[in-house]
This record gives structure tokens, sequence and C-alpha cells, in this order.
């Protein structure tokens, strides 16, 4: 054991200059045509980059490499380079692209165009149309099931939830939803996607086999008038039991229990809070606020907000890498 020492102190060494991983939030701000660059556990703001238009979704790719964007008001998504902060090059997109989803291939992107009621797939790779899907009135949210089989879409005026056939690139079912529904995300184990309502102010629950409502998820927040609560971005915890869903204009995140479907807690965060996303660890769950122009950092471990940190004007979409 006369080596101890040595090990000891080298371990000690490989401690010291192996940081722990870092984690970067990135955020549009739609009324700036900006994506702010945030540390993830200081809330540093450590860069702000210049893109299209009225950004709205936006998207990783998934060898964290690129920033896929909507620029809305310019009809196109645009690719930013994480590396240089610059956009090297724009995809096709159809009118008005809001949100998107990207298959767990990588390479196919789901996006969704108010304008046109539809569903345009893009293939990052060859940066060409695939197919153009029609679906409902003001298609909205996009969500693809991490087994890679489905895409739902939701439409806000038809309220409607869209099942589109991944292979085929077809609807091949259309569920009836509350009112104005905004998001679409599946669990991680893909048997069940949550569709948000946010005039009907409820969350309903679609079982992927059968593809029908067998859940509706409603809201109470005391002293909150009802009409103020207005679900839209929705999170599961890939390492819990817990869903966290944005309620608008209510400022506040509803804490769900996925096995009973019950809300657990809500966290007061900032104004009009839009979307959330984890950190890769799950300790942070970050949410946008866009009337109070911040992002608020959620204790996943505590159910505790621990900041909130400016980023522009209207932070809309968020999404968390190394």
């Amino acid at each position: 054991m006369k080596h101890l020492p040595a090990i000891v102190a080298n371990l000690a060494f490989a401690l010291f200059v192996s940081p722990a991983a870092a984690i970067t939030v990135y955020v549009s701000n739609e009324k700036d045509d900006t994506i702010a660059i945030l540390d993830g556990e200081t809330g540093v703001l450590k860069q702000t980059v210049t893109v299209g238009h009225r950004p709205r979704g936006i998207v990783l790719s998934h060898d964290k490499k690129t920033l896929y964007i909507c620029a809305s008001d310019d009809h196109a998504i645009q690719a930013l380079d994480l590396k240089t902060g610059k956009v090297t090059h724009s995809l096709p997109s159809g009118k008005n692209p809001e949100t998107f989803a990207l298959h767990p291939n990588g390479r196919l992107l789901y996006v969704s165009n108010e304008d046109d009621n539809l569903v345009t797939v893009v293939d990052v790779e060859k940066r060409k149309t695939v197919a153009e899907i029609p679906v409902g009135v003001e298609p909205e949210g996009v969500g693809a099931s991490p087994d890679g089989r489905w895409v739902v879409a939701t439409s806000e005026t038809t309220n409607m939830a869209h099942w589109i056939d991944a292979k085929t690139n077809t609807v091949i079912g259309n569920v009836p939803v509350d009112s104005r529904p905004r998001r679409a995300a599946f669990t991680p184990d893909s048997r069940e996607v949550w569709v948000s309502s946010e005039i009907g102010g409820s969350v309903s629950v679609l079982d992927a086999a059968s593809r029908k409502i067998t859940q509706r998820i409603t809201f109470a927040i005391p002293g909150i008038e009802n009409a103020k609560v207005q679900p839209v971005g929705i999170a599961h915890g890939a390492k819990g039991e817990r869903s966290f869903i944005a309620l608008g204009p209510a400022n506040h995140v509803a804490v769900v229990n996925r096995k009973t479907y019950e809300v657990e807690k809500y966290l007061l965060v900032g104004s009009r809070v839009w979307n959330l996303a984890f950190s890769p660890d799950e300790k942070w769950l970050y949410t946008t606020n866009g009337a109070s122009n911040d992002v608020s950092f959620i204790d996943v471990a505590t159910l505790k907000v621990r900041k909130s940190v400016p980023t522009g004007r209207f932070p809309w979409g968020v999404d968390v890498g190394p």
C-alpha cells in the first residue's frame, strides 16, 4: 500500500481539473429577434445572438452543435452554429413556423404552419421539404414520441389533436380536446401524450395505444381567477414521476404526479410563463416568462424557485444543452 498517497494525490488532482459538465440554456426573445445564451447553473448571460425576425420555437440538434430556430416572420427555420455563434443557413418551413419537434432520428423536423394549416416535414441534412401534412386550422404544438412512431399536432381553432404516422407522414386520427390546444408532449415511455388547452384551462392525457383521452387535468390556484389559468408548456421528468405545466398569465407552474394525475403544488414564477425545459441532469427546470422578460430557475429536488434571470424582450422558446 506504499503507493496509496500517490494514488490519492492523483485522484484529488483529477477531481480538481475535471469540473462538472457545463449546462447552457438557450432562450428565444420574440420581440428582440435574439437568442439569449445563459449559464444553466449561475444564470449569467453568456451571449446574445441576433437571428431572424420573431424567433419562437427552438430545438437543439442531437449532437448539440446546432440550434434550430423558428424565425416566424421570415417564414424559415434558421440553423445557428453554436461553435461560431452564427446562422449558417436556413431551412424551408412553410409560412409562419411557430413550433416544431425533432424526430428521434435527429433528421426530420415536424413544423407547425399556422397560416397554411399544415405540418411541414423538413429533412435537416438534405435541407429540403419532404412532406406537407394537412391538419386542422391554426396548427400550434407538435410532439414526437420518443419511440419514433408518432407525431401529434394540435390545431388551435379546430380544437383537435392530430395523430400522424411518422412512417407514412399521414394523419390517421383526430381527437377533439378542450379549447385552443397549444402543446403536445409525449411521456418518456411514449405511452401517453399530454395536450395543453389554453382557453379550456386543462390538460388532456391521451393513450398512445388507443388514441383516446384517459384523463383530464384541471387547475385551481388560490387567489387567482380561473380565466387566467391558461396551460401552455409541458415538461415531463424522465427521472421521476412528475410533470410540470406552465400556466400562462396565472404566473405559476403546476407540479403534477404522473401516476395519480393530481396537482401536488403550484410554483410562482415570472409573468406569463410560456415554455419549460429541464437541465440534462434534471436538477433544474427553466421557464420562459414572456411578460416579465426573464427565465425562472426551479430547483427540481426541492420544488423551489431559486432565481429569475433577465434575458430580453418576450422570452418564448427554451432548450438546454452542454
